[in-house]
Protein backbone atom coordinates (compact mmCIF):
# COMPACT_ATOMS: atom_id res chain seq x y z
CA UNK A 1 0.00 0.00 0.00
CA UNK A 2 2.77 2.65 0.88
CA UNK A 3 4.51 1.55 -2.03
CA UNK A 4 1.76 2.17 -4.46
CA UNK A 5 1.33 5.59 -2.55
CA UNK A 6 4.80 6.68 -3.32
CA UNK A 7 4.50 5.71 -6.84
CA UNK A 8 1.70 7.95 -7.51
CA UNK A 9 3.00 10.57 -5.70
CA UNK A 10 5.37 10.37 -8.30
CA UNK A 11 4.05 10.08 -10.77
CA UNK A 12 2.11 12.95 -9.68
CA UNK A 13 5.52 15.48 -9.56
CA UNK A 14 6.99 14.12 -12.83
CA UNK A 15 3.32 15.33 -14.35
CA UNK A 16 3.54 18.42 -12.40
CA UNK A 17 7.37 18.74 -13.59
CA UNK A 18 6.30 17.76 -17.26
CA UNK A 19 3.17 20.68 -16.93
CA UNK A 20 5.41 23.34 -16.28
CA UNK A 21 8.55 21.94 -18.31
CA UNK A 22 5.95 22.71 -21.18
CA UNK A 23 4.68 25.88 -20.04
CA UNK A 24 1.32 24.73 -19.23
CA UNK A 25 1.95 25.97 -15.64
CA UNK A 26 2.20 29.97 -16.44
CA UNK A 27 3.56 32.57 -14.31
CA UNK A 28 2.87 35.73 -13.96
CA UNK A 29 2.89 37.91 -17.57
CA UNK A 30 5.64 39.67 -18.75
CA UNK A 31 6.50 43.50 -17.46
CA UNK A 32 7.74 46.12 -19.74
CA UNK A 33 9.23 49.75 -18.14
CA UNK A 34 9.29 52.60 -19.69
CA UNK A 35 10.14 56.10 -18.47
CA UNK A 36 9.26 58.96 -20.57
CA UNK A 37 10.73 62.36 -19.70
CA UNK A 38 8.54 64.98 -21.08
CA UNK A 39 9.90 68.62 -22.20
CA UNK A 40 9.65 71.32 -24.57
CA UNK A 41 12.44 71.35 -27.00
CA UNK A 42 13.31 72.98 -30.69
CA UNK A 43 12.66 71.43 -33.86
CA UNK A 44 12.33 72.63 -37.70
CA UNK A 45 9.62 70.13 -39.16
CA UNK A 46 9.06 73.07 -41.92
CA UNK A 47 12.72 74.57 -42.03
CA UNK A 48 11.55 77.30 -39.16
CA UNK A 49 12.35 76.90 -35.89
CA UNK A 50 9.29 76.46 -33.71
CA UNK A 51 8.75 74.67 -29.75
CA UNK A 52 7.56 70.82 -29.81
CA UNK A 53 7.23 68.43 -27.37
CA UNK A 54 9.81 65.91 -26.56
CA UNK A 55 9.52 62.69 -25.18
CA UNK A 56 12.59 61.75 -24.23
CA UNK A 57 14.82 64.07 -26.27
CA UNK A 58 12.54 62.42 -29.19
CA UNK A 59 10.04 63.52 -31.86
CA UNK A 60 8.26 61.97 -32.18
CA UNK A 61 7.89 60.02 -29.13
CA UNK A 62 9.91 56.84 -28.75
CA UNK A 63 7.91 53.17 -29.85
CA UNK A 64 5.97 51.39 -27.51
CA UNK A 65 6.50 47.73 -28.74
CA UNK A 66 4.92 44.77 -26.56
CA UNK A 67 3.10 41.40 -26.45
CA UNK A 68 -0.22 40.11 -26.41
CA UNK A 69 -0.83 40.28 -22.39
CA UNK A 70 1.98 42.54 -21.26
CA UNK A 71 1.71 44.58 -18.50
CA UNK A 72 2.68 48.25 -19.43
CA UNK A 73 4.29 50.47 -16.90
CA UNK A 74 5.55 53.59 -17.60
CA UNK A 75 6.72 56.47 -15.38
CA UNK A 76 5.89 59.94 -17.34
CA UNK A 77 8.25 63.04 -15.55
CA UNK A 78 6.34 65.85 -16.40
CA UNK A 79 8.82 69.02 -17.35
CA UNK A 80 6.47 71.32 -18.86
CA UNK A 81 5.32 74.12 -17.11
CA UNK A 82 1.95 73.20 -17.76
CA UNK A 83 -0.04 69.82 -16.73
CA UNK A 84 0.11 67.13 -18.66
CA UNK A 85 -1.65 63.34 -19.18
CA UNK A 86 -1.16 61.00 -22.11
CA UNK A 87 -3.56 58.93 -23.33
CA UNK A 88 -3.25 55.37 -25.30
CA UNK A 89 -5.37 55.89 -28.06
CA UNK A 90 -7.37 52.25 -29.24
CA UNK A 91 -5.23 50.43 -26.16
CA UNK A 92 -7.64 48.63 -23.66
CA UNK A 93 -7.17 49.07 -20.56
CA UNK A 94 -8.80 46.07 -19.52
CA UNK A 95 -11.07 46.37 -15.80
CA UNK A 96 -9.38 49.68 -15.38
CA UNK A 97 -10.21 53.48 -16.80
CA UNK A 98 -8.25 54.49 -13.98
CA UNK A 99 -5.10 54.55 -16.53
CA UNK A 100 -6.87 56.01 -19.82
CA UNK A 101 -5.51 59.33 -19.34
CA UNK A 102 -8.31 62.07 -20.07
CA UNK A 103 -9.65 64.13 -17.96
CA UNK A 104 -12.89 62.77 -16.91
CA UNK A 105 -10.76 59.49 -15.31
CA UNK A 106 -7.34 61.33 -14.15
CA UNK A 107 -5.87 64.38 -12.46
CA UNK A 108 -3.26 65.91 -14.75
CA UNK A 109 0.15 65.48 -13.71
CA UNK A 110 1.05 68.45 -12.33
CA UNK A 111 4.51 70.71 -13.67
CA UNK A 112 7.89 69.03 -12.43
CA UNK A 113 6.68 65.81 -10.84
CA UNK A 114 5.67 62.31 -12.16
CA UNK A 115 2.82 60.00 -12.34
CA UNK A 116 3.18 56.09 -13.39
CA UNK A 117 0.67 54.18 -15.52
CA UNK A 118 0.58 50.62 -14.73
CA UNK A 119 -2.25 48.51 -17.27
CA UNK A 120 -1.87 45.06 -19.04
CA UNK A 121 -2.93 44.75 -23.65
CA UNK A 122 -4.94 42.11 -22.24
CA UNK A 123 -5.98 39.96 -25.47
CA UNK A 124 -5.04 42.59 -27.87
CA UNK A 125 -2.79 42.86 -30.80
CA UNK A 126 -1.96 45.34 -33.25
CA UNK A 127 -1.25 48.93 -34.41
CA UNK A 128 -2.26 52.27 -32.25
CA UNK A 129 -0.28 55.25 -30.97
CA UNK A 130 -0.33 57.29 -27.95
CA UNK A 131 -0.60 61.16 -27.12
CA UNK A 132 -1.05 64.22 -24.48
CA UNK A 133 -4.70 64.34 -24.03
CA UNK A 134 -5.55 67.77 -22.36
CA UNK A 135 -4.73 71.00 -23.05
CA UNK A 136 -3.97 70.87 -27.09
CA UNK A 137 -0.82 69.46 -26.37
CA UNK A 138 -1.02 67.17 -29.07
CA UNK A 139 -0.59 69.85 -31.82
CA UNK A 140 2.66 70.42 -30.32
CA UNK A 141 4.05 66.55 -30.78
CA UNK A 142 4.31 64.22 -28.07
CA UNK A 143 2.39 61.32 -30.07
CA UNK A 144 4.26 57.76 -30.62
CA UNK A 145 3.68 53.74 -31.88
CA UNK A 146 2.04 51.96 -29.87
CA UNK A 147 2.55 48.01 -31.57
CA UNK A 148 1.62 44.80 -29.80
CA UNK A 149 2.72 41.96 -31.74
CA UNK A 150 1.04 39.16 -31.26
CA UNK A 151 1.89 36.01 -29.11
CA UNK A 152 3.92 32.76 -31.33
CA UNK A 153 1.64 30.60 -30.14
CA UNK A 154 -0.60 32.31 -32.40
CA UNK A 155 -1.15 31.93 -36.39
CA UNK A 156 -1.14 34.89 -37.83
CA UNK A 157 -3.53 35.26 -41.16
CA UNK A 158 -0.59 36.01 -44.00
CA UNK A 159 3.17 35.11 -44.24
CA UNK A 160 5.34 36.70 -41.87
CA UNK A 161 6.92 40.31 -43.70
CA UNK A 162 10.77 40.43 -43.43
CA UNK A 163 10.30 43.46 -41.34
CA UNK A 164 8.00 46.47 -40.27
CA UNK A 165 7.77 50.28 -40.33
CA UNK A 166 6.14 52.87 -38.55
CA UNK A 167 5.11 55.43 -40.08
CA UNK A 168 3.36 58.36 -38.50
CA UNK A 169 1.63 60.64 -40.66
CA UNK A 170 -0.57 63.66 -39.61
CA UNK A 171 -1.07 67.70 -40.54
CA UNK A 172 0.66 70.37 -38.86
CA UNK A 173 1.21 73.97 -37.93
CA UNK A 174 4.03 76.18 -37.95
CA UNK A 175 2.76 77.60 -34.42
CA UNK A 176 3.09 76.23 -31.04
CA UNK A 177 -0.25 74.99 -29.23
CA UNK A 178 -0.21 77.55 -26.74
CA UNK A 179 -0.83 79.92 -29.59
CA UNK A 180 -3.58 77.74 -31.00
CA UNK A 181 -5.11 77.32 -28.20
CA UNK A 182 -5.39 81.00 -27.65
CA UNK A 183 -6.99 81.37 -31.13
CA UNK A 184 -9.53 78.92 -30.52
CA UNK A 185 -10.62 80.50 -26.69
CA UNK A 186 -10.77 83.87 -28.73
CA UNK A 187 -13.90 82.21 -30.80
CA UNK A 188 -11.28 82.47 -33.97
CA UNK A 189 -11.56 78.31 -36.25
CA UNK A 190 -7.97 77.08 -37.07
CA UNK A 191 -6.80 77.44 -40.64
CA UNK A 192 -5.79 74.85 -42.80
CA UNK A 193 -2.91 73.29 -41.18
CA UNK A 194 0.61 73.97 -42.94
CA UNK A 195 1.78 70.76 -43.93
CA UNK A 196 1.61 67.31 -43.80
CA UNK A 197 4.64 65.34 -41.93
CA UNK A 198 6.06 61.74 -42.11
CA UNK A 199 7.37 61.00 -38.95
CA UNK A 200 8.02 64.00 -37.92
CA UNK A 201 9.74 65.14 -41.38
CA UNK A 202 8.49 66.86 -44.32
CA UNK A 203 9.34 63.82 -46.06
CA UNK A 204 10.79 60.15 -45.60
CA UNK A 205 13.12 57.56 -47.57
CA UNK A 206 12.31 53.93 -47.17
CA UNK A 207 15.70 51.70 -48.11
CA UNK A 208 14.43 48.56 -49.07
CA UNK A 209 15.28 45.16 -50.20
CA UNK A 210 14.50 43.59 -53.76
CA UNK A 211 12.05 40.40 -53.58
CA UNK A 212 10.79 41.40 -49.78
CA UNK A 213 7.50 42.20 -48.43
CA UNK A 214 7.02 44.64 -45.78
CA UNK A 215 4.72 45.61 -43.27
CA UNK A 216 3.93 48.99 -43.01
CA UNK A 217 2.18 50.39 -40.00
CA UNK A 218 0.91 53.54 -40.95
CA UNK A 219 -1.14 55.85 -38.27
CA UNK A 220 -2.74 59.05 -38.88
CA UNK A 221 -1.80 61.11 -35.72
CA UNK A 222 -2.87 64.74 -37.26
CA UNK A 223 -5.73 66.79 -35.22
CA UNK A 224 -8.03 67.38 -37.96
CA UNK A 225 -6.92 65.82 -41.48
CA UNK A 226 -7.61 63.12 -43.26
CA UNK A 227 -5.36 61.34 -45.71
CA UNK A 228 -4.59 59.52 -48.26
CA UNK A 229 -1.77 56.79 -48.84
CA UNK A 230 0.10 55.64 -52.44
CA UNK A 231 3.15 53.87 -53.57
CA UNK A 232 4.44 54.81 -56.83
CA UNK A 233 3.76 51.49 -59.01
CA UNK A 234 3.09 49.57 -55.58
CA UNK A 235 -0.16 47.97 -54.35
CA UNK A 236 -0.71 47.52 -50.88
CA UNK A 237 -2.64 44.62 -49.14
CA UNK A 238 -4.56 45.71 -45.71
CA UNK A 239 -4.18 43.23 -43.19
CA UNK A 240 -4.63 44.86 -39.96
CA UNK A 241 -6.66 48.15 -38.60
CA UNK A 242 -6.40 48.93 -34.73
CA UNK A 243 -6.25 45.38 -33.55
CA UNK A 244 -8.50 43.72 -36.44
CA UNK A 245 -7.23 41.42 -38.84
CA UNK A 246 -9.23 42.77 -42.17
CA UNK A 247 -9.98 40.60 -45.54
CA UNK A 248 -6.95 40.92 -47.25
CA UNK A 249 -8.34 43.22 -50.41
CA UNK A 250 -5.51 44.89 -52.21
CA UNK A 251 -5.62 48.97 -52.86
CA UNK A 252 -3.81 51.42 -54.77
CA UNK A 253 -4.50 54.32 -52.42
CA UNK A 254 -5.80 54.19 -48.61
CA UNK A 255 -7.72 56.17 -47.05
CA UNK A 256 -6.94 56.81 -43.26
CA UNK A 257 -8.58 59.39 -40.99
CA UNK A 258 -7.49 61.64 -37.66
CA UNK A 259 -7.35 58.77 -34.83
CA UNK A 260 -7.12 55.81 -37.30
CA UNK A 261 -4.09 53.16 -37.85
CA UNK A 262 -3.93 50.79 -40.45
CA UNK A 263 -1.07 47.88 -41.49
CA UNK A 264 -0.57 47.09 -44.95
CA UNK A 265 1.38 44.30 -46.62
CA UNK A 266 3.86 46.00 -49.67
CA UNK A 267 5.74 43.31 -51.74
CA UNK A 268 8.93 44.09 -53.30
CA UNK A 269 8.92 42.64 -57.22
CA UNK A 270 9.54 45.76 -59.84
CA UNK A 271 12.65 47.21 -61.31
CA UNK A 272 15.07 48.03 -58.85
CA UNK A 273 14.67 52.22 -58.58
CA UNK A 274 13.59 54.56 -56.50
CA UNK A 275 9.80 54.86 -56.45
CA UNK A 276 7.60 57.94 -54.93
CA UNK A 277 5.55 57.24 -51.97
CA UNK A 278 3.08 60.18 -51.72
CA UNK A 279 0.48 61.57 -48.55
CA UNK A 280 -2.24 63.60 -49.44
CA UNK A 281 -5.06 65.60 -47.89
CA UNK A 282 -8.46 64.48 -48.15
CA UNK A 283 -11.51 66.94 -48.36
CA UNK A 284 -9.15 69.86 -47.71
CA UNK A 285 -9.18 72.72 -50.42
CA UNK A 286 -5.81 73.71 -50.79
CA UNK A 287 -4.82 70.19 -51.07
CA UNK A 288 -1.97 69.13 -48.65
CA UNK A 289 0.47 66.54 -50.31
CA UNK A 290 4.19 65.29 -49.15
CA UNK A 291 6.33 63.14 -51.26
CA UNK A 292 8.55 60.38 -49.94
CA UNK A 293 10.86 57.85 -51.58
CA UNK A 294 10.54 53.91 -51.58
CA UNK A 295 14.42 52.93 -52.57
CA UNK A 296 15.20 49.17 -53.66
CA UNK A 297 18.29 48.60 -51.85
CA UNK A 298 21.22 49.56 -54.08
CA UNK A 299 19.74 51.73 -56.63
CA UNK A 300 21.15 54.50 -58.48
CA UNK A 301 18.24 55.53 -60.45
CA UNK A 302 16.08 58.62 -59.06
CA UNK A 303 12.59 58.22 -59.31
CA UNK A 304 10.47 59.89 -62.38
CA UNK A 305 7.36 61.73 -62.36
CA UNK A 306 3.92 61.89 -62.61
CA UNK A 307 3.29 61.16 -58.90
CA UNK A 308 0.67 58.46 -58.21
CA UNK A 309 -2.74 59.95 -58.95
CA UNK A 310 -5.33 59.72 -55.47
CA UNK A 311 -8.18 60.71 -54.62
CA UNK A 312 -8.64 64.49 -53.59
CA UNK A 313 -12.70 65.32 -52.12
CA UNK A 314 -14.61 62.45 -53.91
CA UNK A 315 -16.51 61.30 -50.62
CA UNK A 316 -18.58 58.79 -52.36
CA UNK A 317 -15.13 56.95 -53.31
CA UNK A 318 -14.01 57.52 -50.02
CA UNK A 319 -17.48 55.82 -48.17
CA UNK A 320 -17.27 53.23 -50.96
CA UNK A 321 -13.75 52.22 -49.94
CA UNK A 322 -14.62 52.15 -46.39
CA UNK A 323 -17.33 49.20 -46.62
CA UNK A 324 -14.73 46.99 -48.60
CA UNK A 325 -12.73 47.26 -45.14
CA UNK A 326 -14.35 43.89 -43.72
CA UNK A 327 -13.36 41.72 -40.64
CA UNK A 328 -11.49 38.13 -41.60
CA UNK A 329 -13.96 35.92 -39.37
CA UNK A 330 -11.90 32.74 -40.40
CA UNK A 331 -8.44 34.66 -38.51
CA UNK A 332 -7.13 34.25 -34.84
CA UNK A 333 -6.29 37.45 -33.66
CA UNK A 334 -4.85 37.58 -29.38
CA UNK A 335 -6.70 34.42 -29.08
CA UNK A 336 -6.95 31.51 -30.69
CA UNK A 337 -10.62 31.38 -31.63
CA UNK A 338 -11.55 32.60 -34.68
CA UNK A 339 -12.68 36.10 -35.10
CA UNK A 340 -15.80 35.29 -36.23
CA UNK A 341 -16.67 33.45 -33.77
CA UNK A 342 -18.52 36.35 -31.54
CA UNK A 343 -21.82 36.81 -34.05
CA UNK A 344 -21.89 40.26 -33.09
CA UNK A 345 -25.38 40.61 -36.36
CA UNK A 346 -27.11 37.88 -33.77
CA UNK A 347 -27.13 39.91 -30.17
CA UNK A 348 -30.48 42.40 -29.32
CA UNK A 349 -29.50 45.50 -28.84
CA UNK A 350 -30.58 47.01 -25.46
CA UNK A 351 -29.94 50.71 -26.44
CA UNK A 352 -29.93 53.50 -28.59
CA UNK A 353 -27.77 56.84 -28.95
CA UNK A 354 -28.06 59.05 -31.47
CA UNK A 355 -25.39 61.32 -31.48
CA UNK A 356 -25.32 64.42 -33.73
CA UNK A 357 -22.74 67.07 -34.12
CA UNK A 358 -22.99 71.03 -34.01
CA UNK A 359 -20.59 73.75 -34.35
CA UNK A 360 -22.70 76.57 -32.34
CA UNK A 361 -22.29 79.51 -29.99
CA UNK A 362 -23.07 79.21 -26.54
CA UNK A 363 -22.88 82.61 -24.53
CA UNK A 364 -20.72 84.40 -27.17
CA UNK A 365 -18.04 81.84 -27.31
CA UNK A 366 -17.69 79.50 -30.47
CA UNK A 367 -17.99 75.89 -29.02
CA UNK A 368 -18.94 72.20 -30.53
CA UNK A 369 -21.41 70.38 -28.49
CA UNK A 370 -23.21 66.98 -28.91
CA UNK A 371 -26.87 66.42 -29.05
CA UNK A 372 -27.09 70.10 -28.22
CA UNK A 373 -24.58 69.80 -24.94
CA UNK A 374 -21.00 71.06 -25.28
CA UNK A 375 -18.86 69.21 -22.85
CA UNK A 376 -16.67 71.13 -19.95
CA UNK A 377 -14.14 69.12 -18.24
CA UNK A 378 -15.06 69.54 -14.01
CA UNK A 379 -12.50 70.31 -11.96
CA UNK A 380 -13.31 66.74 -10.25
CA UNK A 381 -12.35 63.47 -12.61
CA UNK A 382 -15.70 61.75 -13.26
CA UNK A 383 -14.05 58.25 -12.07
CA UNK A 384 -12.85 59.76 -8.83
CA UNK A 385 -16.29 61.76 -7.98
CA UNK A 386 -17.82 57.75 -8.97
CA UNK A 387 -15.89 55.62 -7.18
CA UNK A 388 -15.44 58.17 -4.17
CA UNK A 389 -19.85 58.63 -4.59
CA UNK A 390 -18.89 62.87 -4.62
CA UNK A 391 -22.17 64.67 -5.24
CA UNK A 392 -22.62 67.62 -7.56
CA UNK A 393 -19.66 66.46 -9.98
CA UNK A 394 -21.99 65.06 -12.87
CA UNK A 395 -25.63 63.27 -13.11
CA UNK A 396 -27.32 61.23 -16.19
CA UNK A 397 -29.78 64.05 -16.56
CA UNK A 398 -27.87 66.19 -18.71
CA UNK A 399 -27.31 64.45 -21.44
CA UNK A 400 -29.98 62.57 -24.15
CA UNK A 401 -29.86 59.65 -25.96
CA UNK A 402 -31.21 61.00 -28.97
CA UNK A 403 -30.78 64.80 -30.11
CA UNK A 404 -33.28 67.02 -28.39
CA UNK A 405 -34.89 70.63 -30.00
CA UNK A 406 -32.95 72.78 -27.19
CA UNK A 407 -30.85 75.62 -27.21
CA UNK A 408 -27.25 74.78 -27.07
CA UNK A 409 -25.37 74.63 -23.61
CA UNK A 410 -22.28 73.95 -21.39
CA UNK A 411 -22.07 70.64 -19.72
CA UNK A 412 -20.74 67.11 -18.33
CA UNK A 413 -22.21 64.94 -20.26
CA UNK A 414 -22.62 60.83 -19.16
CA UNK A 415 -24.70 58.19 -20.24
CA UNK A 416 -25.30 55.13 -17.90
CA UNK A 417 -25.56 51.71 -18.97
CA UNK A 418 -25.06 48.37 -17.60
CA UNK A 419 -22.20 46.37 -17.91
CA UNK A 420 -22.58 43.97 -20.92
CA UNK A 421 -25.72 45.91 -22.50
CA UNK A 422 -25.31 45.62 -26.42
CA UNK A 423 -25.87 49.34 -28.03
CA UNK A 424 -26.38 50.77 -31.17
CA UNK A 425 -24.71 53.96 -31.72
CA UNK A 426 -25.39 56.96 -34.61
CA UNK A 427 -23.12 59.68 -35.57
CA UNK A 428 -24.80 61.92 -37.27
CA UNK A 429 -23.23 64.54 -39.01
CA UNK A 430 -25.31 67.04 -40.62
CA UNK A 431 -22.11 69.50 -41.18
CA UNK A 432 -20.16 70.30 -44.18
CA UNK A 433 -17.42 68.64 -42.74
CA UNK A 434 -16.08 65.00 -42.10
CA UNK A 435 -16.22 63.84 -38.34
CA UNK A 436 -14.05 61.31 -36.65
CA UNK A 437 -15.47 59.41 -33.91
CA UNK A 438 -13.01 57.36 -30.70
CA UNK A 439 -14.01 55.32 -27.92
CA UNK A 440 -11.94 54.68 -25.18
CA UNK A 441 -11.96 51.29 -23.34
CA UNK A 442 -13.70 49.08 -26.36
CA UNK A 443 -13.43 48.15 -29.71
CA UNK A 444 -16.70 48.69 -31.75
CA UNK A 445 -18.10 47.34 -35.11
CA UNK A 446 -19.17 49.52 -38.14
CA UNK A 447 -21.89 48.26 -39.44
CA UNK A 448 -23.04 50.75 -41.84
CA UNK A 449 -22.11 54.63 -43.49
CA UNK A 450 -25.30 56.41 -45.01
CA UNK A 451 -26.01 59.80 -46.66
CA UNK A 452 -28.57 62.18 -45.76
CA UNK A 453 -30.61 61.43 -42.22
CA UNK A 454 -30.21 58.45 -40.39
CA UNK A 455 -34.03 56.54 -40.09
CA UNK A 456 -34.93 53.19 -38.75
CA UNK A 457 -35.48 51.66 -41.91
CA UNK A 458 -31.42 52.04 -42.75
CA UNK A 459 -30.94 48.91 -40.29
CA UNK A 460 -31.88 47.02 -43.27
CA UNK A 461 -28.61 48.10 -44.99
CA UNK A 462 -26.01 46.87 -42.24
CA UNK A 463 -23.24 44.49 -42.01
CA UNK A 464 -24.54 42.13 -39.60
CA UNK A 465 -21.78 39.51 -41.11
CA UNK A 466 -18.36 40.85 -40.91
CA UNK A 467 -18.41 44.53 -40.35
CA UNK A 468 -14.32 45.62 -38.72
CA UNK A 469 -14.07 45.95 -35.86
CA UNK A 470 -11.88 49.18 -34.76
CA UNK A 471 -12.17 51.78 -32.07
CA UNK A 472 -11.89 55.16 -34.54
CA UNK A 473 -14.16 55.59 -37.32
CA UNK A 474 -15.15 58.36 -39.32
CA UNK A 475 -18.81 59.87 -40.43
CA UNK A 476 -18.90 61.51 -43.98
CA UNK A 477 -20.31 65.27 -44.46
CA UNK A 478 -24.34 64.83 -44.71
CA UNK A 479 -23.98 61.36 -43.22
CA UNK A 480 -24.51 58.83 -40.75
CA UNK A 481 -22.52 56.39 -39.16
CA UNK A 482 -23.88 53.37 -37.56
CA UNK A 483 -21.63 50.87 -34.75
CA UNK A 484 -22.59 48.74 -32.57
CA UNK A 485 -20.34 47.61 -29.53
CA UNK A 486 -20.65 45.09 -26.80
CA UNK A 487 -20.50 47.42 -23.43
CA UNK A 488 -17.73 44.53 -21.09
CA UNK A 489 -15.19 46.95 -19.77
CA UNK A 490 -16.39 48.28 -17.10
CA UNK A 491 -15.32 51.97 -15.87
CA UNK A 492 -15.81 55.40 -17.06
CA UNK A 493 -14.72 55.86 -21.06
CA UNK A 494 -14.50 58.83 -22.73
CA UNK A 495 -16.06 59.17 -26.21
CA UNK A 496 -15.00 61.94 -28.36
CA UNK A 497 -14.06 63.33 -31.39
CA UNK A 498 -10.48 63.29 -32.65
CA UNK A 499 -10.57 66.28 -34.71
CA UNK A 500 -8.89 67.81 -32.11
CA UNK A 501 -9.84 71.52 -32.23
CA UNK A 502 -13.34 70.03 -31.87
CA UNK A 503 -12.75 67.66 -28.83
CA UNK A 504 -11.06 70.74 -26.95
CA UNK A 505 -14.44 72.80 -27.86
CA UNK A 506 -16.63 70.26 -26.53
CA UNK A 507 -17.71 67.30 -29.16
CA UNK A 508 -17.24 64.71 -26.17
CA UNK A 509 -18.93 62.79 -23.42
CA UNK A 510 -18.24 59.81 -21.16
CA UNK A 511 -19.75 56.68 -20.68
CA UNK A 512 -20.62 54.99 -17.57
CA UNK A 513 -20.38 50.91 -17.96
CA UNK A 514 -21.56 49.87 -14.64
CA UNK A 515 -23.12 47.13 -12.38
CA UNK A 516 -23.43 47.29 -8.85
CA UNK A 517 -20.96 44.33 -7.81
CA UNK A 518 -17.67 45.16 -6.24
CA UNK A 519 -15.28 42.43 -7.83
CA UNK A 520 -11.63 42.38 -9.60
CA UNK A 521 -12.87 40.68 -12.06
CA UNK A 522 -14.60 43.35 -13.22
CA UNK A 523 -12.80 46.57 -12.14
CA UNK A 524 -9.36 47.53 -10.49
CA UNK A 525 -9.43 49.21 -7.07
CA UNK A 526 -8.14 52.70 -7.52
CA UNK A 527 -4.18 52.88 -7.69
CA UNK A 528 -2.56 53.39 -4.62
CA UNK A 529 -0.87 56.17 -6.47
CA UNK A 530 -3.83 57.55 -7.87
CA UNK A 531 -3.62 61.39 -7.75
CA UNK A 532 -6.80 63.60 -6.10
CA UNK A 533 -7.99 67.01 -7.20
CA UNK A 534 -10.83 68.72 -6.47
CA UNK A 535 -13.78 67.70 -4.20
CA UNK A 536 -11.39 64.29 -4.71
CA UNK A 537 -8.03 65.85 -2.94
CA UNK A 538 -9.61 64.96 0.72
CA UNK A 539 -10.24 61.18 0.15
Amino acid sequence: MREGKMINLSLGIMIIWVCCSLGWVNGEDPYRYYTFQVTYGTRAPLGVAQKVILVNGQFPAPKIECATNDNIIVNVINKLDEPFLFTWSGVKQRRTSWQDGVLGTNCPIPPNSNWTYKFQVKDQIGTFTYFPSINFQRASGGFGAFVIQPRSVITTPYPLPHAEIDLLIGDWYDTDHKTLRKQLDSGVLLPLPKHLLINGQPSSTLILKKGLTYKLRISNVGIATSINFRIQGHLMTLVEVEGAHTVQEVYESLDIHPGQSAAVLVSLNRLPKDYYFVVSSRFTKPILTTVGILRYEGSSIPPSKPLPIGPTYQLHWSMKQARTIRLNLTANAARPNPQGSFHYGNITVVRRLILKNSLTKIKGAVRCAVNNVSYVDPPTPLKLADWFKIGGVFDFKTFTDIPTPRPAMLGVSVVNVTLHDFVEIVFQNDENTVQAWHFDGTSFYVVGYGSGDWSYKMRKRYNLVDGISRHTVQVYPRSWTAILVSLDNKGMWNLRSTIWWRNYLGQQLYVRVWNDEKSLYTEADIPLNALKCGKASKY
